[in-house]
């Protein structure tokens, strides 16, 4: 670069005045560069040094007739000054060494005038200027060091930076007025360095900076030439933040860093680094546009120190200082990759480099070994250069944790030794179900997934991502490049649970759940999820639960809900209402119907009834159970049958009457259906027709038999009718002189059950079945009946029998005609001993036999035990050599 910023000087006592044309400015470089003024007869050698162009020939003749020239013109300013001396002033840098002065065209020039500073006009000014711009764009900062010393000793050095912004910089010959310039005071130290700071607006950085230097030393005050730059050009980068080494899964050391800040523009990167190594030493220095650089070869036990720098990568810029030196000490065993995060079913690859007792193992005396227990097959081995050797495990399983160890441990070994350090292999099972729900209001979708499966890795946070479609699904779902995260809560179940809110009901919602861990991401099989295709719809409503009158069907009645608008089928479970409800479930498919009804086997008891939904095409949930419905009891029909009845005859020989007492037990629900209002007894004799009787809730009924015939029925009533089926009684004086029965027996099988036999003799009349009636023997307790079906000769009557008491038994006939004489006994059979042996041998065999069972058991026992105090057992001749030769299957007399 010519030197075409110059200047002119005359120094003039203890000041200088300086003229110049601010359009031929010195723009500033992004590196270091120098100020040079030397007096017109000093030779340039003594300013400049070695290597710097020395062109002075356009200095005489003509240059200094235009000096001169430009004196005259300007004699009323300079008038005063009694002696003149030319300085020449130029700029040049170690990228630019040519400093020659041009004067031809150059409309430019400084004019000192001086007159006792003779050591300024022996030696000139010499300055070492670098101007640059913070990274962080808000301080532009020039720094400045005289080459050579103060000769004003007795005087302090003062500095001060002159500047104006400018957006553009005007050609006009015209200095711009010394008001609209700024001035910042520099700091300087006892050797002879500044630094001054000017502040720079961000939105200004494009802007021009035009300045000056105002220099004081020794009471010589020396005005630079002017310079401009922009801002922007001369940035100065912080130097690199977080340098980091490591060795990479293909067993490259990466070498990676940060910056400390943002940049409005790219930068690169020099990187100087060093190797030591029991083979070779090498040092490399390159310049990389990345973050990163990764060297090749690496070795076992060798050491690297880096440093890394920066600077603007298009267009100018300044180098920022070196980062700190980071020194990294490869171990003896190289593992590449040293950990693995991977899924259940793949397949990965461990490589290795050995060191021992600085030589390298070769790569085929290299053997693997998993948790130092299993020794991996060499099939499983690849050579992959002289010292790497690779193993690969094909289809794996999930890690079983072992204690505090999540991981397998993967050894690399001599043949005959293994090396501490171990690879570690994470495999995780990433199938999660994650399953969705949208709500009966189709307002929200909630989506739930559990982590059980990836517990074990500690270290590691869960994401669900998702990725929503514009409409349904597609056929393989797939994890998309561009997701979103979602936020899960965990519940108190160990679940996760995510809310999609609002949501689109024909979207598809591709999601997946991402594992992150310091080793690396790991995604579970995606699974896509359309809205609408899971809805949980509300459960019915108005639900109602009755049984039909007359039919006596249990129906049930809802009304679907208003949410989904799809065909919905129904599921109803009903059972009888208690504490814990055995459900029947009964399905409805049918989508137009609102109500069900089916047989139940009990119409007399409270049913609880539940409804829920869900949608005909079985897409979605099944709706909650709607809340539960109960029946009411209420008469179904007229009752089944009237109640069984007994008579008691009280017969009054002196009026030669007979007062017949009626006996009937309650009837049940299953035989009223479902309550009775009232008994009602219904009379016929010849004499005085029919008529009936209310009792009302009454068991027990006496009227007064005075007629050869009377003929009794007892009808149930309830709320829709009295009973159509009823059992009737006549009461005849021809027909209880009627004996048929001619023997019976009763034999006691135990305290809760007597056997009664009896035996017939034929007879003409129409037997209908017969009235059991028992009660202790000469007391007036309550006699206990019951209805025996006509075809059966043996009966057992279970009932708590005392065994000191004597009973007697009757047995009547029952005619349609009326009741028969009956047949009555006051004690057992006299051959009761033989049935009540027979009886207890029901009981006594059983004890028999146990105890037999529980007698050989003790006795087996007691044998071994026996045999273990008086017997020892006996040696093998093959084991003892006094016992050889002695046949032990040979009796042997004791003496």
């Amino acid at each position: 670069m010519s030197c075409q910023k110059f200047c002119v000087a005359f120094l003039h006592w203890e000041f200088i005045y300086v003229i110049t044309a601010f359009n031929l400015a010195y723009p500033i470089t992004p590196w270091k560069f120098k100020l040079s003024c030397m007096p017109r007869n000093t030779t340039y050698d003594f300013l400049l040094p070695a290597g710097i162009s020395k062109n002075t020939s356009n200095l005489s003749g003509h240059y200094e007739a235009l000096v001169e020239t430009k004196l005259n013109s300007s004699g009323t300013y300079l008038s005063n000054l009694s002696s003149r001396t030319t300085f020449h002033c130029c700029f040049w840098s170690e990228e630019d060494k040519n400093c020659s002065v041009h004067a031809d065209n150059i409309e430019g020039k400084a004019f000192v005038s001086t007159v006792n500073s003779l050591v300024f006009q022996q030696i000139g000014a010499n300055w070492n200027i670098q101007c640059w711009m913070k990274e962080d764009l808000k301080l532009f900062i020039c720094y400045m060091e005289s080459l050579f010393k103060s000769p004003f000793k007795n005087y302090d050095l003062k500095v001060h930076l002159l500047y104006l912004l400018l957006e553009v910089l005007e050609e006009s010959p015209l200095l711009p007025q010394k008001s609209s310039f700024q001035i910042v005071q520099c700091n300087c130290s006892v050797h002879e360095c500044c630094e001054c700071h000017v502040p720079v607006p961000t939105v200004k950085i494009n802007y021009t900076l035009l300045m000056y230097l105002k220099i004081t030393s020794g009471g010589v005050i020396f005005h630079s030439p002017p310079m401009s730059v922009q801002p922007i050009n001369v940035v100065k980068p912080d130097p690199p933040l977080g340098l980091c080494m490591k060795i990479t899964d293909t067993g490259n050391l990466k070498i990676s860093w940060s910056n400390p800040t943002l940049v409005p523009f790219q930068l690169q990167y020099q990187v100087k680094y060093s190797e030591n190594s029991t083979k070779n030493m090498r040092k490399a220095d390159e310049i990389v546009s990345a973050t990163s650089l990764l060297v090749d070869s690496v070795l076992p036990g060798s050491s690297y120190e880096v440093q890394v720098r920066s600077k603007r990568l298009d267009g100018p810029g300044i180098w920022s200082d070196w980062s700190t030196p980071l020194t990294f000490t490869t171990q003896d065993v190289i593992y590449f990759p040293p950990k693995i995060l991977t899924t259940v079913g793949s397949n990965v690859s461990f490589h290795c480099l050995y060191k021992n007792e600085n030589k390298i193992v070769s790569s085929k005396k290299i053997v693997w070994w998993m948790n130092l227990a299993e020794k991996i097959p060499q099939s499983q081995y690849d050579v992959v250069g002289d010292h790497v050797s690779k193993v690969t495990f094909p289809n794996l399983n999930a890690t079983k944790p072992r204690g505090k160890f999540t991981y397998d441990a993967v050894y690399c070994c001599n043949e005959h030794e293994c090396h501490h350090r171990y690879a570690e292999l994470y495999v995780i099972d990433v199938n999660i179900n994650i399953s969705c729900e949208t709500d009966g209001y189709l307002t929200k979708m909630t989506c739930r997934w559990s982590p059980s499966a990836i517990q074990s890795l500690v270290g590691s946070t869960l994401q669900l991502r998702y990725q929503r479609s514009s409409l349904y699904c597609s056929d393989v779902p797939s994890i998309h490049p561009i997701s979103e995260p979602k936020d899960c809560h965990l519940q108190r179940d160990g679940f996760y649970e995510c809310l999609f809110q609002p949501i689109f009901l024909l979207s598809g919602y591709t999601m997946w759940i991402r594992i992150n861990h310091s080793l690396g991401s790991l995604d579970s099989p995606p699974t896509c999820v359309i809205p609408d295709s899971v809805v949980k719809p509300l459960p019915p409503s108005s639900v109602k639960a009755e049984i039909t009158v007359k039919i006596g069907l249990l129906k049930i009645s809802w009304e679907k809900p208003v949410f989904p608008e799809n065909n919905l089928q129904f599921q109803i479970r009903y059972g009888l209402s208690g504490k814990k409800v055995q459900w029947k479930v009964f399905e409805v498919y049918d989508a137009k119907l609102k109500s069900a009804s089916f047989p139940v086997p009990d119409l007399c008891a409270v049913y609880a009834v539940q409804v829920r939904c869900k949608r005909l095409d079985g897409l979605g949930y099944w709706s909650n159970w709607s809340t539960p419905a109960y029946t009411i009891v209420t008469d179904i029909k007229v009752p089944i049958r009237g109640p069984e009845f007994w008579r008691i005859i009280n017969e009054d020989n002196t009026k030669k009457e007979r007062n017949v007492t009626l006996l009937w037990k309650p009837l049940m629900k299953n035989d009223s259906l479902c309550s009775v209002r009232s008994y009602v007894v219904k009379h016929h004799t010849s004499r005085n027709g029919t008529w009936s009787e209310d009792v009302g809730n009454h068991t027990k009924f006496t009227f007064l038999w005075t007629e050869q015939a009377h003929s009794v029925t007892v009808l149930a009533v309830n709320s829709i009718g009295a009973s159509s089926a009823n059992f009737n009684l006549t009461f005849s004086w021809p027909m209880s002189k009627v004996n048929i029965v001619q023997s019976l027996s009763a034999y006691p099988l135990n305290s809760s059950c007597v056997i009664l036999s009896w035996m017939l003799s034929p007879s003409d009349y129409n037997l209908m079945y017969f009235i059991l009636e028992w009660k202790i023997l000469h007391e007036d307790n309550e006699i206990k009946w019951l209805r025996i079906p006509s075809s059966v000769k043996k009966y057992y009557v279970h009932d708590h029998f005392i065994p000191i008491e004597k009973y007697q038994f009757s047995l009547y006939p029952i005619f349609m005609e009326g009741v028969g004489k009956p047949k009555i006994i006051d004690s057992f059979t006299q051959d009761d001993e033989k049935h009540q042996h027979d009886a207890g041998l029901y009981v006594i065999v059983p004890i028999i036999i146990s105890s037999s069972i529980l007698l050989l058991g003790t006795l087996l026992i007691s044998h071994q035990r026996m045999k273990k105090l008086f017997w020892e057992d006996v040696p093998n001749p093959k084991n003892c050599s006094w016992a050889q030769g002695l046949n032990f299957q040979k009796r042997m007399d004791i003496l």
